[in-house]
């Protein structure tokens, strides 16, 4: 099961209508992130999302991507993160050097799983209670 790390001193995402997207003043960062990612061969395996809210998650809670091949659509749902059949973590929000107080444990928070009911790769696991 992928290691849900919880933190409660990340501050708050902006709402989707107010996240600012990539633009032109964005270039010289996307260069010299796509330099980090090829330097450790992950420029096929990461790249970027826009953080944002479109409503508050507890501390206990995660969501959860789900997808219909057949009909082309992804759907994302909020479950309790100790009670959910997630296998595979699929979006992270990174923390900034040295914010943790346990080194190690929380240079990223999961913020999205994939549901292996759905094609998403990993076994499969007992049903959660709802």
């Amino acid at each position: 099961m992928t290691e849900i790390k919880e933190s409660s001193t990340r501050s708050p995402l902006p709402r989707f209508e107010d996240a600012e997207g990539l633009g032109p003043q964005d270039a010289e960062f996307v260069r010299d992130l796509v330099e980090v990612l090829e330097k450790y061969g992950n420029l096929d395996r990461f790249g970027l999302c826009l953080l944002h809210d479109h409503f508050p998650l507890a501390a206990d809670e995660v969501l959860v991507e789900t997808n219909d091949p057949e009909a082309r659509t992804l759907h994302a749902r909020v479950e309790k993160a100790g009670r959910t059949r997630h296998v595979k973590a699929s979006q992270w929000r990174l923390a900034r050097h040295g914010a943790d107080p346990n080194p190690g444990r929380g240079a990223y928070q999961v913020i999205m799983l994939c549901a292996p009911l759905d094609l998403c790769p990993g076994p499969e696991r007992p049903p959660a209670d709802t």
